[in-house]
């Protein structure tokens, strides 16, 4: 059963549809989040469990969505946050300065990631993007990879339209050096 999104949010706000209506929203955006997620913490068994605690939260909080945005915009804001206090955990764990830590981290999974299925280049052009801070990395990432639309990004990361070109601007040129330097060696 297909559910336009304002019937979707009116299941899950119902007692009675509550349960069939999250089994929908479910199979409609677990495997957008995932790469969302994915490609923020990098490591599949990370992912799996941070995409799990977005779903009960989503579950949990559903009552209190007050539909500023569209579901879509509110799932991913979820996931954004949950991906990134995940990594400031990782963070926490380690005597390294943070963003050299985080970048390390990044790339290790990467490099140790069984699910991995790209070629090199593919490898160098997922190393250049761990290399940015994660701001710029998350905002490359959504425009990139998710397609997104400035103005939706600005919505799950609550920051203007022009600081979200600023960021996309300065991340394509620090991938581009860095495949620059890269080829080099």
């Amino acid at each position: 059963m297909e559910l336009n999104e304002k019937d979707l949010i009116a299941g899950l706000k119902s007692e009675n549809g509550r349960e069939q209506a999250f089994q929908i929203l479910v199979n409609t955006y677990q495997q957008r989040l995932y790469w969302h997620i994915r490609k923020i913490v990098i490591n599949h068994d990370d992912t799996d469990d941070i995409l799990q605690n977005v779903f009960i939260k989503v579950w949990n909080n559903v009552d209190g969505f007050r539909e500023d945005s569209s579901l879509f915009t509110w799932l991913f804001k979820i996931a954004t946050n949950e991906s990134l206090t995940h990594l400031q955990k990782e963070r926490k764990h380690s005597t390294s300065s943070m963003s050299e830590m985080s970048n390390q981290y990044l790339a290790e999974s990467l490099e140790s990631d069984v699910y991995f299925e790209g070629d090199e280049i593919e490898r160098k052009f997922q190393l250049a993007i761990l290399q940015l801070p994660n701001k710029q990395r998350i905002v490359f990432n959504m425009k990139y990879f998710d397609e997104m639309k400035y103005e939706q990004i600005s919505k799950v990361l609550n920051t203007s339209v022009g600081a979200l070109k600023a960021s996309y601007h300065f991340a394509v040129k620090k991938i581009e050096e860095f495949l620059k330097e890269d080829h080099t060696r």
